[in-house]
């Protein structure tokens, strides 16, 4: 093999297994404090500078600045949060995701292997979830600095070509190309620290003198601005198909670092200055790698601290160029609040599904509203469009269903996490048996109506009784909704007391109907369909205090008195 091609292909090999070993570390990470990811969002307040504090330290944890700008994203579309705050968090990201670069400008190569061993041998070893993370975590650290050594060591040669120097005095002489040459970079690699740490790699190549970086950081600056604008493209994918806010929240993040960019191009002598003044002391091609991590980290926080108290121009800015569009209504069948994009970020993913879980509730409350009003009244109208509802609502469940399915099939949620997407399942399906067993008793409801007329229509006892235990019913359900949105335990002895009312109303139900069969007062021909619909009632109570039990056995496992949202 020509040492071109080995030096294409240790390359090529060594940012994959850096790119694999950062990738893996953020999914460890994320599995280990994902429920503290969505503590720190909620911290969220309207101060943007809690809004900065929180992207920052989310992005820092995650290790990926993608991972919170799909979240925000996420996020705004959903409803969750304002256009402002994810501003907020997208410009606090840009100042987290700087932490990688500061990682890799530590010398660790003597301890490379020690790191894989170790991660491997806990993880390995572990018992329980949290340290098999914890041992992963380190694994993968030690690939994302094996990686790196990999890119370093084939780079080596590079230093002694003439055509190589060449190009680089080209990138360095010309600020523009160096930008071109990043954003290019970071639209291949889809990765901004895997970038930087090629960039950090290059930069560490020796001239002639052993002592001076091949590329220097004052040719290194345009290609770390271009790096910045060429990250901006995830955010952009992330918002297709999004709503306004979302792509609001994108194209702020595009503006600040295209604003950065213009500024910066013009100040790279200067700015390469005040880096050497924070910098350490020592030969370039010892400090360059974290002279870059320092200009990655002051560019970002510079850029955060004067976009800040501007954003409520930031606000009108992207507000202006996209303008509101005309207002469609939502289909009942169609999720409001999903995002394919975050079934890799399952704490937000989760909150999502909570949020979709709310709309699926309201929706079986509906039906069982209406399904009492067509007891009281007759209405071909309403029963018409209560059987389009039940079509809608169960299309909506199965959809939920099926993003909770790929939640598991992503295979990034911890077992907590896991625990949770299961109990919300179990509960959609309570919600599903309410709307299945409501059209059941709504079918057979307009099968008498039909009969009315030939004198079949269950009598006006029956019908106060249905409508007795049909309000019964809807007081259970919207107690044990609400319980789920408050948290409030206290509601399961209401709930309890009335489902025992239930049981004795169905029992007095079944007798005053065979009564009346005795006296002539109701056809016998009527009996099968009244005690499908009893039967239906029975187990629609069940459903309800199902819901209920569910909450209280899923707070006491998760030892908190919580709430759906």
């Amino acid at each position: 093999m020509n040492d071109t091609l080995q030096i294409l292909f240790g390359l090529l090999g060594g940012l994959a297994v850096f790119i694999f070993g950062m990738n893996m570390m953020s999914e460890c990470l994320q599995k280990a404090a994902g429920e503290k990811m969505k503590s720190i969002l909620e911290l969220l307040t309207k101060n943007p500078v809690m809004g900065v504090l929180a992207g920052a330290l989310t992005t820092a944890v995650l290790q990926s600045s993608s991972a919170t700008t799909v979240m925000a994203i996420g996020f705004v579309s959903a409803g969750l949060m304002s256009l402002p705050q994810s501003i907020s968090i997208i410009l606090g990201a840009n100042i987290g995701t700087t932490m990688t670069a500061q990682i890799i400008a530590f010398k660790i190569s003597d301890y490379i292997y020690l790191f894989i061993f170790a991660g491997f041998a806990v993880s390995y070893l572990a018992k329980t979830e949290k340290v098999k993370n914890i041992g992963q975590t380190v694994f993968a650290f030690g690939l994302l600095f094996l990686g790196i050594e990999t890119m370093g060591g084939v780079m080596k040669p590079l230093a002694g070509s003439p055509f190589f120097i060449n190009m680089i005095e080209k990138v360095a002489d010309i600020p523009v190309l160096g930008v071109l040459v990043g954003t290019f970079m970071t639209l291949v690699v889809q990765s901004s620290s895997a970038t930087i740490a090629v960039l950090q790699n290059f930069a560490e190549q020796p001239l002639a003198d052993g002592v001076t970086s091949v590329l220097g950081l004052a040719g290194a600056i345009p290609i770390l601005l271009g790096d910045n604008v060429g990250t901006t493209i995830t955010a952009l994918l992330a918002s297709v198909g999004q709503a306004k806010d979302a792509k609001r929240t994108a194209l702020a993040h595009c503006i600040f670092n295209l604003s950065g960019c213009l500024l910066f191009i013009w100040l790279i002598e200067p700015f390469a200055v005040l880096i050497r003044m924070l910098s350490p002391a020592g030969p370039e091609v010892a400090v360059i790698s974290r002279q870059i991590a320092n200009a990655h980290t002051m560019f970002n926080l510079a850029m955060t601290l004067i976009w800040t108290p501007l954003l409520p121009y930031m606000v009108r800015l992207v507000s202006g160029i996209v303008r509101e569009g005309e207002k469609t209504s939502q289909e009942l069948s169609e999720p409001m609040f999903l995002d394919s994009k975050l079934t890799a970020q399952p704490a937000a993913a989760l909150r999502l599904v909570e949020k979709e879980m709310v709309r699926c509730g309201e929706c079986a409350n509906l039906l069982l509203l209406d399904l009492s009003g067509l007891v009281k009244a007759e209405d071909s109208k309403l029963s018409v469009r209560m059987l389009e509802q039940t079509d809608q609502a169960r299309r909506l469940y199965e959809q939920v269903t099926e993003y909770l399915a790929e939640l598991f099939s992503a295979g990034s949620m911890s077992e907590e996490q896991a625990n949770e997407a299961a109990g919300l399942m179990y509960l959609l399906g309570d919600f599903d048996r309410i709307v299945f067993l409501s059209q059941e008793v709504l079918e057979l409801l307009t099968v008498k109506s039909e009969k009315k007329k030939k004198s079949s229509a269950f009598s006006k006892e029956a019908q106060r009784d249905l409508e007795h235990s049909l309000a019964l019913i809807g007081e259970m359900y919207e107690e044990a909704f609400q319980m789920l949105l408050s948290g409030d335990r206290e509601k399961i002895k209401k709930i309890r007391k009335k489902k025992e009312k239930m049981l004795d109303l169905s029992l007095h139900m079944r007798k005053a109907h065979m009564d009346r069969v005795a006296k002539g007062k109701c056809s016998a021909k009527l009996t099968k369909p009244f005690y499908k619909i009893l039967n239906a009632l029975d187990r629609l109570s069940n459903s309800c205090a199902n819901i209920a039990d569910h909450e209280i056995g899923f707070l006491t496992q998760k030892g908190e008195y919580g709430k759906l949202m």
